[in-house]
């Protein structure tokens, strides 16, 4: 696993980069190591190197994982593919998960609050937002993100909404798109009151004009992990 070792110190610093570019601190950047497919033993030796936050995109490979894995405390789940509604409960129990990046939809939201009930601490979400208009990509449109918080703010009081997320597309300049989501964000700031000082935007192909774009949180994984078995 020395790879692993040496591919997190090149994104990280590749996140650095990014972030001096434009003038930004590195430390306010957060690196998700997408662990999707890759063995126990890969997030075993990424914990090694100091990562604590990981990605998945499945719920039933996300529980699998954190039932299986041997790391130390401190270790972080983050649900970062589209989620269905059927899954929640399996999802809620997963050990160590803090942040679902795909909330889309208030059926989804709502049966996440249905399954949570009165839980002592919420959990963390993010509104994940189609900035790009493509049918293949999941994400409530831009113009329905505020109706979506305003659902979650009066009927879900387990959730938490930290922020949004979004994805680049397919072809096309990324930047403009991240900076729609960058605006929208600061719209929904203004109507709600709320921080939503998570914008996770950027993969390893567009990760420096999420970074441009301000984004707090980037999600990597085959620059670190390799190719998917």
């Amino acid at each position: 696993m020395s790879s692993v070792v040496a591919n997190f110190a090149q994104v990280r610093a590749q996140i650095a980069a990014a972030c001096a570019a434009a003038g930004r601190r590195a430390e306010d950047v957060e690196l998700v190591a997408v662990s999707k497919r890759h063995p126990v033993e890969a997030v075993e030796a990424a914990f090694a190197t100091g990562q604590r936050v990981f990605g998945e995109n499945r719920v039933q490979e996300l529980a699998a994982k954190a039932a299986g894995i041997a790391a130390g405390p401190g270790l972080q789940w983050h649900l970062i593919g589209s989620l269905q509604t059927n899954k929640v409960r399996d999802l809620v129990r997963v050990p160590g998960l803090s942040l679902v990046h795909s909330c889309d939809r208030k059926k989804l939201a709502g049966a996440l609050q249905r399954e949570l009930g009165a839980r002592a601490a919420p959990l963390g979400v993010l509104l994940q937002v189609n900035a790009t208009g493509e049918a293949q990509k999941h994400g409530c449109a831009v113009e329905e993100a505020a109706a979506l918080l305003d659902y979650v703010l009066a009927d879900c009081p387990s959730l938490a909404v930290h922020g949004l997320m979004a994805m680049g597309p397919l072809e096309g300049a990324a930047r403009p798109v991240f900076e729609r989501v960058a605006a929208l964000r600061e719209d929904l700031r203004r109507r709600s009151g709320l921080d939503l000082a998570t914008l996770s935007m950027g993969m390893s192909g567009d990760l420096d004009d999420a970074i441009a774009a301000g984004s707090t949180m980037v999600r990597v994984g085959t620059a670190l992990f390799g190719p998917r078995p």
